[in-house]
């Protein structure tokens, strides 16, 4: 697909063309912040600032604190206290470290479910989608890395637990888990590899993020409406979209700045609500938790995992069609990485020629369904297995299956959607009026 025309960076002095001609640095950072921007965006499409935010925060922090940091089982919990205590700030570049993944994935779960309301996922932007979760995948990995790095008893156990799960994988599991922990068993080879990948992990994302801006650059931004913008020539561009900078720039930072304004109250006030008790006790291989659980938003996919127990008919039957090699465990792994592999494979499981939500009166109860869904799964993660949670988290996993795989391909064939705007500037001039637009300076010269 073309890009949207506008006008690109001309290099003026001498300089510039010098510069301009052998790394066109400059030019890449002008059509990156001048880039026309479907001027109908909601407040929903602020997360993507915060996001950036909470990536840089996580690798600065991340480098002051790894200088104190001894990655080794009989310092590590020692150096953590060390960095509280001694470092001067230190107490406070641990508590943002902390709370900054919990930020992080508050607005990359806000920024994903967005994306499945406003079909962001839809063509021309599938692979965008995909680097997307690859994005949440490689978080997804780097946090629970650094949980383990505290060296407290929910970082042991956590990592026993995880690492355990690549064992039930029929045949290689077993070299697998071997391979991941280190050795036979989780201990100093096991904490040596996590902080290697901990630290590296970010800069993937960080590479991973350049390509997914690079991607929805090339084919624009998705907007509220999910219309495209009219691409016939400049000036019809111009009626459908404003420049990112000033426009959404400045909306992003206020955004921004009433985000951090919680955050920052949450890192000075109670700054250890969202970790567990028993992660502030040094780890103990002799002394198992009465009841280990991850972090929060690891909750959803964990409640998944242990939903599907041998009492299950699903995983009854999957055993005796694999004559004993596929066994509730491992039904249970599957089941946890295929609940993020459905979303990978939504822009193929949506079968509605309506990009967005807005327009699909069936398609918003579902969906409404889907978020009270991995509300219940995040909250019956923290719970025990005994009945009813084990039925609630059964029953919620069995949704968010059929959300993906059954009511998604169906919508698309009996769901009779709305009459969209038929441009962006129609959407804009229904809500804001056309002297909106004249007023702030969206409209062409011409008009």
């Amino acid at each position: 697909m073309a890009g949207i025309p506008h006008d690109h960076y001309e290099p003026k002095t001498s300089g510039e063309k010098w510069l301009h001609s052998r790394l066109p640095i400059v030019g890449l950072l002008y059509d990156t912040i001048m880039i026309p921007t479907p001027k109908n965006l909601n407040w929903m499409w602020i997360w993507g600032i915060v996001l950036t935010f909470c990536l840089v925060l996580q690798i600065a922090t991340g480098i002051v604190l790894v200088m104190h940091y001894t990655p080794h089982v009989d310092y590590a919990f020692a150096s953590v206290e060390h960095i509280m205590r001694d470092v001067n700030g230190g107490y406070m570049l641990r508590y943002l470290h902390a709370n900054g993944a919990s930020l992080f994935f508050v607005a990359v779960y806000l920024h994903i479910f967005r994306g499945l309301y406003y079909g962001s996922y839809k063509s021309p932007r599938e692979v965008t989608w995909i680097i997307g979760i690859l994005i949440y995948l490689c978080m997804m990995g780097t946090a629970f890395m650094g949980y383990v790095l505290p060296w407290g008893q929910m970082s042991f156990w956590g990592a026993t637990v995880i690492t355990g799960l690549f064992g039930a994988i029929p045949l290689i599991g077993e070299p697998i888990q071997t391979w991941l922990l280190g050795g036979p068993a989780v201990d100093n080879y096991t904490l040596n590899r996590f902080f290697s990948l901990h630290y590296l992990l970010p800069f993937v994302i960080a590479a991973l993020v350049a390509v997914h801006i690079w991607a929805f650059h090339n084919t624009g931004n998705n907007n509220p409406t999910g219309v495209e913008v009219r691409r016939t020539s400049k000036a019809d561009a111009e009626k459908d979209t404003v420049p990112f900078w000033p426009y959404f720039i400045i909306k992003d930072f206020f955004a921004l700045a009433v985000v951090l304004a919680i955050f920052f109250a949450i890192v000075g006030f109670m700054p250890n609500y969202l970790g567990h008790p028993d992660n502030y006790i040094e780890a103990n291989p002799l002394a198992t938790p009465a009841h280990i659980v991850p972090e929060w938003y690891f909750l959803p996919f964990y409640a998944i995992l242990r939903a599907f127990t041998g009492d299950v008919w699903i995983v009854q039957l999957v055993q005796w069609i694999t004559f004993g090699i596929v066994d509730a465990k491992f039904f249970g792994v599957v089941a946890m990485f295929g609940a993020i592999a459905v979303m990978a494979l939504t822009p193929w499981l949506d079968t509605s020629s309506v990009r967005s939500g807005r327009y699909r009166p069936m398609f918003k109860w579902w969906f409404a369904l889907l978020c009270v869904d991995f509300m219940v799964l995040m909250w019956v993660g923290a719970q025990s297995t005994e009945f009813p949670y084990d039925w609630i988290s059964l029953i919620a996993a069995t949704y968010w299956f059929a959300y993906f795989l059954v009511i998604l391909p169906l919508l698309g064939v009996i769901e009779k959607p709305l009459e969209q705007p038929a441009t962006i500037e129609d959407d804009f001039n229904s809500h804001y009026g056309a002297d909106h637009g004249k007023a702030s300076g969206a409209t062409t010269p011409a008009e």
